[in-house]
């Protein structure tokens, strides 16, 4: 609705307009602010606003206008309503920027913790937004598979194998990794390599890579089963160790850019050029590779697949590595301002006003997999999507069980509910309800249809700020402004019925498409 309206306002003005919802709706369904012509035009921006209104005022499209002060407030007309429902399935413009969005990307060195739902939830509705919007975008899994990390993992395994068939004492390396998960995958590495490979592994490296592939590749794959528990799947899954192959072609052009130099029998990146707080090591104390290596040649990857724009999703704690790898890409020859990081905030999460128990299994951290357990994977998706990611985010999961407005997850499929339930009682099919007049509505009933179709216009805004929680927002409002008609005002049994039917339809469809592109699944029945 919103671009087609600025569209045609644009034309008959021959300016570019900026359109607007009154807070209060009784003013209008739109106001056209003309601030912003006043410089340009040189008049005050309500003589402005009065001559715009005379070249408008004639338009089919819209049903009546005032000009307060700076501002033309208007209706739109049955017309145009009817025009903008009509085409509510055509496809959208395919948009000519290509997107690649990487997210979740943890150390399958464990299973996935509740701070990575987060940045999971974030990344999955943005990809299904932008997918929604046109936009040729694709989601990616960067897997942390190189270096001591899995090392680590298959020594933790094999001290647990100890423990488990030998009776020793439990005693984990410095560094390693605990919980009981670790014995999961001791017990299933028995069943692949025998009992005797737990201390068969203390001399024998070889093994002891094969029992850490081995633990890294279930945990992986647990991982993957998690994110399918929350309906998350990624286009593709790109592995640090593969990315390694590409490290002295990268590295020769790091070294003709002028960007290394060599200290301490180390090699050093010049990232301060680029803003960073101090140039970076590329090797460990032991002689590995630093962190930081994987990521320079993963983003020479990525950059060299030539997208338009790169989105990375990272938690707040890796704040300190967007200078070193904007710097990377910059001595790389690419430019990083097409590399955009969102940093995902810490959850707090609480279960009757008391912090959530840590997992048994995990150790030292809320597992993912519990928490949609309790609460399904629904109300976590729309919990963690109701405030933008830089924010922190506490909630009560008891929260989740009230009947009430404070429940999004409720009151939003509650009105979706409650529109198939009239349709139950009317002996109306929802799916096949022949299409209906839209002219004549009530006041209250056309200001709601006019709310569910500007959709599209939040679904744009959410997706150019990187914020699915407007969507959120929209659906409370929407789902708001059901119920209160739905209290209201008769809708059974009157001589409008199935006209006030067939635009609650598509407000229930609104609120469906929404939903979906939040990962949500907007129930029939409550």
């Amino acid at each position: 609705m919103y671009n087609k309206l600025k569209t045609l306002i644009d034309g008959a003005l021959n300016i570019s307009c900026v359109l607007e919802v009154p807070k209060d709706k009784k003013l209008g369904h739109f106001a056209l602010p003309t601030f912003q012509f006043a410089k340009e035009l040189k008049k005050a921006p309500n003589i402005i606003a009065q001559e715009f209104a005379n070249k408008l005022q004639n338009l089919e499209e819209i049903d009546k206008l005032e000009v307060v002060g700076g501002y033309i407030n208007f209706f739109v007309s049955d017309i145009f309503l009817e025009n903008c429902i009509d085409n509510l399935d055509s496809k959208k413009e395919k948009k000519q920027q290509r997107i690649l969005i990487e997210y979740v990307s943890a150390n399958p060195t464990g299973p996935l913790h509740i701070g990575h739902a987060r940045g999971a939830i974030l990344g999955d509705s943005l990809y299904k937004i932008g997918k929604y919007l046109g936009y040729d975008i694709v989601s990616e899994y960067y897997v942390n598979d190189a270096g001591e990390q899995i090392v680590k993992l298959g020594k933790s395994i094999c001290a647990f194998g100890k423990n488990e068939f030998y009776n020793e004492e439990l005693v984990i390396p410095e560094g390693c990794y605990n919980g009981e998960y670790v014995r999961e995958l001791a017990r299933e590495a028995k069943e692949k390599f025998g009992i005797d490979c737990f201390k068969a592994c203390d001399t024998d490296s070889k093994l002891l890579e094969q029992i850490s592939i081995f633990g890294k590749d279930k945990m992986l794959q647990e991982i993957k089963d998690n994110l399918a528990k929350i309906g998350i799947y990624f286009d593709s899954y790109v592995s640090e160790v593969d990315m390694y192959k590409d490290w002295d072609s990268t590295l020769e052009i790091l070294q003709k850019n002028n960007a290394i130099y060599k200290k301490d029998e180390k090699l050093w990146i010049k990232s301060t050029e680029y803003g960073d707080e101090k140039d970076r090591s590329l090797m460990r104390e032991n002689g590995e590779m630093a962190y930081i290596v994987g990521d320079i040649i993963y983003h020479r990857n990525k950059f060299m697949r030539n997208f338009d724009r790169y989105i990375n999703i990272w938690g707040a704690d890796h704040h300190g590595y967007i200078a070193r790898i904007k710097a990377s890409l910059e001595f790389l020859g690419f430019s990083s301002d097409k590399l955009e990081i969102i940093l995902s905030q810490m959850v707090a999460l609480l279960k009757d006003k008391q912090a959530y128990k840590m997992s048994k299994r995990a150790g030292n951290f809320i597992l993912m997999k519990d928490v949609v357990d309790d609460v399904g994977s629904d109300a976590l998706r729309l919990v963690f999507l109701s405030k933008k990611a830089d924010t922190q985010l506490e909630f009560d999961v008891e929260d989740l069980n009230r009947h009430d407005a404070s429940n999004p997850v409720y009151y939003i499929n509650y009105a979706h509910a409650r529109i198939h339930t009239l349709f139950e009682k009317s002996n109306t099919s929802f799916e096949n309800i022949e299409k209906q007049s839209l002219q004549n509505l009530s006041e209250s009933l056309k200001n709601l249809l006019v709310l569910s179709l500007r959709l599209d216009k939040v679904l744009e805004d959410s997706f150019k700020d990187r914020a699915p929680n407007k969507v959120v927002e929209f659906l409370k409002n929407l789902s708001a402004e059901f119920h209160h008609f739905y209290n209201e005002e008769k809708i059974l049994e009157t001589q409008n019925e199935k006209q006030t039917l067939y635009a609650l339809k598509i407000v229930a469809n609104s609120i469906k498409n929404g939903l979906s592109l939040l990962g949500v699944n907007a129930k029939t029945k409550m």
